[in-house]
């Protein structure tokens, strides 16, 4: 009888055991789901807002050249495009393609130069810049801190010189053609400031 009671309490103790480790397993793959949604989320959030500083930086680069004559270093975009275009157009520019325009680019330039225009000058630099940059650059800088800070860098800097040219903080919001470019800068600190934030989450 002695046997049985044990056997009872050991089959007991065993169930028991198996209960608290499936509800341990329940927690555990709950938490699972939670930090994965978080973390993707905030994954897509960084994607997003790295297609958006992206394109902030291309529609600056091309107000530049067509009625945003300022005398600031507007070539800072170009850097600033290298390191914050999106992993897809970066690989696509970075292979093939991006040889033959940067290859077409350069004969344009080099044969016929009154064929080719002032306006070209900044894109063909940014694809001669993709196509040409060691794997440093391409791979290790763009993935670390190193970015961020050039990024929010290059934007400070081009947000004070803007507000210098408008003539005060007050003009650069207030002037019809100040307001496109305030905003067109200030959504390139969007995506460098993400990168902090989520750092630190």
């Amino acid at each position: 009888m002695k046997e049985y009671l044990a056997m009872k309490t050991d089959e007991w103790s065993a169930q028991q055991l198996i209960q608290t480790d499936l509800k341990e397993m329940g927690k555990a793959a709950k938490k699972l789901v939670y930090d994965a949604t978080k973390l993707g989320s905030l994954g897509v959030g960084t994607s997003i807002l790295k297609w958006v500083a992206s394109f902030a930086a291309i529609y600056l680069l091309i107000l530049d050249r067509t009625n945003w004559k300022t005398n600031m270093l507007t070539a800072l975009l170009v850097p600033y495009i290298f390191l914050s275009l999106p992993s897809l157009l970066f690989n696509i520019l970075r292979g093939e393609i991006g040889k033959w325009i940067a290859f077409i680019a350069i004969v344009l330039r080099l044969f016929f130069p009154r064929h080719f225009p002032d306006w070209l000058e900044m894109p063909g630099s940014l694809i001669l810049l993709l196509v040409a940059a060691p794997s440093f650059f391409a791979d290790t800088v763009r993935g670390s801190w190193i970015n961020v800070l050039i990024l929010l860098a290059i934007g400070c800097y081009l947000l004070q010189e803007h507000i210098r040219a408008s003539g005060g903080f007050r003009n650069a919001f207030t002037k019809t053609n100040g307001i496109c470019n305030t905003l067109g800068i200030t959504v390139l600190f969007v995506y460098p400031i993400w990168r902090v934030v989520v750092h630190f989450l």
